[in-house]
């Protein structure tokens, strides 16, 4: 966003689009992104009544994914007002009353916040990392925050572009193991190929 543009201002511009034309705005890191996810949970046969966190849930859309292919126990935070009151008008649109919604700065996370089996996060783990205020002091809260209103062995599905798989390694070392890599797309620059997203999947100790 151009420098006087916080998050807020952007979901405030997707809400009156929103109610101007039924668009829920950006899917972050577009519709594959989710469908890895929901394969992933498919795949480990999580069960359906599962308890899911979506950290910085923006307009709520992987929400609604995940309610389709037949989820009930959905939470989603944001601490974008605008953010939460966009996803609730994109919930009524799809007729989903069983996603629960909530502003909630996930730093801080209020006593209810705890006991999910699934927490994850598309994008809200780097958005915290670039904060030029104490970004390192964020990180290791964002971990603390993790540790708390995730289950023991409970799954965290994180999408990054920002960091390299070795650096979320690192980032999560305390508290959480890898189980796997999901695969991301590849680019090629300059001869040598990369990805520009990184998805991995870690298990509370």
């Amino acid at each position: 966003f151009p420098p006087d543009c916080s998050w807020d201002a952007a979901y405030e511009r997707e809400l009156q689009t929103f109610q101007d034309i039924g668009d829920a705005g950006e899917i972050w890191f577009g519709e594959e992104g989710m469908v890895r996810i929901i394969r992933w949970l498919e795949k480990q046969k999580v069960p359906l009544d599962s308890s899911v966190l979506d950290i910085g849930t923006g307009n709520g859309v992987l929400l609604i994914e995940l309610a389709k292919s037949g989820y009930m126990n959905l939470t989603g935070i944001d601490y974008s007002p605008s953010a939460i009151q966009l996803s609730e008008k994109v919930r009524e649109k799809e007729g989903m009353s069983n996603i629960k919604l909530k502003v909630e700065d996930f730093l801080t996370p209020s006593a209810e916040l705890s006991g999910f089996e699934i927490c994850i996060d598309k994008g809200t783990f780097d958005a915290i990392s670039l904060n030029p205020d104490n970004a390192a002091g964020k990180r290791k809260q964002y971990v603390r925050s993790l540790c708390s209103v995730l289950k023991p062995e409970g799954f965290f599905l994180i999408t990054s572009c920002n960091w390299t798989k070795e650096e979320l390694l690192n980032e999560f070392r305390e508290g959480f193991e890898i189980l796997e890599e999901l695969p991301t797309p590849k680019f090629c620059f300059g001869g040598r190929i990369g990805n520009s997203v990184t998805a991995l999947v870690f298990q509370r100790k």
